[in-house]
């Protein structure tokens, strides 16, 4: 199993994260006590579905041969307090030469990315203390 590794000192919120041999920073904005050193959570989360999206959708086009210059994928979600659900939303610009029935097909494959199926599917988390 790989594993990412959090680790938070006494620098209040500013938490390293260590996935394989890359690091990447979380923190908190500073109106909420944080340093703004990197991302939040929640950013990390949207960051995730969107480079996974991005991802799916160039390896797609490449395998088809198709045109696709760029593609470019905003996440947002929005938390209903009461119920708990969360929607999230993706835009997706494609940039290229790309026929109508090609776009279509990459918003369809946008939906099969590794991430999007992890967190559309039913999710448990086990916590315990080494």
């Amino acid at each position: 199993m790989k594993t990412s590794v959090a680790t938070i000192g006494k620098q209040k919120y500013k938490t390293e994260i260590q996935a394989g041999n890359h690091i990447v920073i979380a923190d908190e904005p500073e109106d909420v006590g944080g340093g703004n050193l990197g991302f939040t959570p929640t950013e990390l989360l949207e960051s995730s579905l969107a480079s996974c999206t991005a991802m799916t959708l160039r390896m797609y086009a490449d395998r088809k041969g198709w045109d696709l210059e760029k593609v470019e994928i905003k996440v947002g979600f929005k938390r209903n307090m009461a119920t708990g659900e969360v929607t999230f939303m993706k835009e997706i610009q494609l940039f290229g030469n790309l026929q109508p029935e090609e776009r279509e097909r990459l918003l369809e494959m946008g939906s099969k990315c590794p991430i999007e199926k992890m967190i559309t599917g039913t999710i448990s988390v086990t916590s315990y203390l080494k």
